[in-house]
């Protein structure tokens, strides 16, 4: 993690184990905070190795206006899509409350880990696949913007999304979980709720 120059896992285990101590009963949600950034796979050589750029940092949608509070906005203005008018609006080529599931949102870990999830017919929830999807949205869910995309579905979940970002944020500390310890109960989790094996 670089926040912590911690390993990714222990950063994963913190957020997982801060969640299950303040919502106990949301099992799903511990395994959420766990497995939300194993998208991250992708640097690695064995899975393609892709660039950092390509792997990691803040999403955004294509196909409408690039909202200011997208990081490095400034740099939008090489971009022909900017001065595009089918996609420089509001709205560019989607409909007012067409929902995310809709709109194409740049690549990263998250779509990955999403469709890693999805395509191996996991039985998570829907908040938990909000979560993993669209947890570098953050245009969307610490700004605000590109709200008038959502459909009543996504307002639903987003409420989830924020309450698991205070722990993918706050929750990094030196203090290391024991591995050993909450092994077996993440074990648990993950053969409830996914098959014995997964296509990556």
């Amino acid at each position: 993690d670089p926040d912590l120059d911690e390993p990714q896992i222990e950063h994963l285990l913190q957020t997982a184990e801060a969640i299950r101590k303040d919502y106990p009963d949301e099992d799903w949600l511990h395994l959420t905070g766990l497995i939300h950034d194993l998208g991250k796979v992708l640097l690695h050589p064995s899975f393609g190795g892709l660039p950092q750029w390509a792997v990691v940092g803040d999403t955004h949608p294509l196909g409408c206006a690039f909202d200011e509070s997208i990081v490095h906005h400034k740099y939008f203005e090489g971009n022909p899509d900017d001065r595009n008018p089918a996609y420089n609006t509001k709205c560019g080529i989607y409909s007012q409350g067409c929902g995310l599931d809709n709109v194409m949102i740049t690549w990263g870990h998250d779509d990955y880990m999403y469709l890693v999830a999805k395509e191996n017919k996991t039985t998570l929830p829907p908040a938990a696949l909000f979560i993993i999807r669209y947890h570098s949205f953050y245009p969307l869910h610490r700004c605000g913007a590109y709200t008038h995309l959502m459909n009543e579905q996504d307002r639903e979940n987003m409420k989830w999304l924020k309450i698991f970002n205070k722990y993918d944020l706050y929750s990094k500390s030196k203090v290391r979980v024991n591995v050993e310890e909450v092994k077996p109960y993440y074990m648990s989790l993950i053969e409830k709720y996914f098959p014995a094996k997964l296509r990556w």
